[in-house]
């Protein structure tokens, strides 16, 4: 029975953690956005010069520590890489730019269902659709490829970095940036930050908590427990987010985000097919990174280059909607991403059969 319970708490401890974030300064329905940390921390260091969105999030700092702390503490430290680092790079930057269409992660996609705003539940079957196609890849021999042992430095980067972005932001952080206004000036006390990323960072590799398993390991393995905490997650935010008055049922007038119904639909879809082919959402990609393996931190990496290229080349959605940049860089990345999963399924499977 403890078993059967265990997703469903960790949905809980998430949702329970992304309000306390909300209610101490985060953006609303932004408690924990993976895509939306990495975006800011991007601009916090220089990547891209969009003043609104400039924050070294302690969040992201804590998911990497923790989910690093968490594999030492268990002996589950084990540094791997190899499988196609440069396809997985270009997909956590195509991840990106599909996240910034919509602006947020599948996490926020869910923080901004349980706060009401319509326009994730567009999102949501947008996502739906991307892990579909992503499956119909997988049932047909999609694969990156094994991965391999790689030296333990190889590992403890990711970690490495993290500490270092950690000691700039408590020691120096005048050579940071930081918004004045916008989401990333609105944000929570940086110790309560940080310690949420650690628990969740913590927590995200015990239970191997992903945001796409939901909805894929119910399809391909009838396996329902990582839906169990999905559907936790959203609940739990829904009575609190009624019980602080904070629910707000519409699509206009939503925190940090747009009322373009096609495009919170194309946005997720990008975003739930590149998860999908990535093996993992973007709070799985993170917590990988800190356990040591590398493809997730090159895939980590792709998603900073692309929120950095969103922001610089004008591509990333706002609250008045999409820019044309943002639909040429979409149509761009999709197609990308299609040429990928069909190289990576039908060019293998060809391959085979002519050796």
């Amino acid at each position: 029975m403890l078993k059967k319970l265990a997703m469903p708490l960790v949905g809980v401890l998430a949702a329970i953690i992304s309000l306390a974030l909300v209610a101490l300064g985060n953006p609303g329905n932004m408690g924990f956005c993976t895509a939306c940390f990495l975006r800011d921390s991007a601009g916090a260091v220089g990547l891209h010069g969009a003043a609104a969105v400039q924050y070294l999030r302690p969040e992201v700092i804590g998911l990497v520590l923790g989910a690093f702390l968490i594999s030492m503490a268990r002996k589950e430290f084990a540094p791997r890489g190899g499988s196609a680092p440069i396809t997985r790079f270009v997909l956590g930057f195509a991840l990106m730019i599909g996240a910034l269409i919509f602006l947020g992660c599948p996490t926020r996609m869910m923080l901004r269902i349980a706060g009401g705003d319509l326009n994730a539940i567009v999102g949501l079957f947008g996502f739906a659709a991307g892990i579909f196609g992503g499956i119909f890849f997988l049932n047909k021999g999609y694969s990156l490829k094994r991965t391999y042992e790689v030296a333990k430095t190889d590992g403890l980067l990711a970690p490495i970095v993290a500490l270092i972005l950690l000691a700039l932001l408590i020691i120096v952080p005048g050579i940071l940036n930081f918004s004045v206004q916008g989401p990333g000036s609105l944000r929570a006390p940086m110790w309560v930050a940080l310690a949420a990323g650690l628990i969740l960072g913590g927590a995200g590799f015990i239970s191997r908590l992903c945001f796409i398993a939901g909805i894929r390991d119910s399809v391909l393995f009838r396996n329902f427990s990582m839906l169990g905490a999905f559907v936790a997650f959203i609940i739990v935010i829904l009575v609190g987010n009624l019980i602080l008055g904070s629910f707000n049922l519409g699509f206009e007038g939503q925190p940090v985000a747009h009322t373009d119904g096609l495009w919170n639909f194309m946005g997720m879809v990008l975003v739930g097919l590149c998860s999908v082919l990535l093996g993992g959402c973007p709070f799985r990609q993170v917590v990988l990174a800190g356990g040591g393996n590398s493809d997730s931190a090159i895939t980590v990496l792709g998603m900073v280059a692309g929120a950095a290229f969103a922001h610089n080349f004008g591509m990333a959605s706002s609250a008045e909607g999409v820019t044309n940049n943002g639909m040429v860089g979409f149509g761009v990345a999709f197609l990308v991403v299609i040429f990928i999963a069909i190289f990576n399924t039908f060019g293998k499977n060809r391959q085979r059969g002519g050796a």
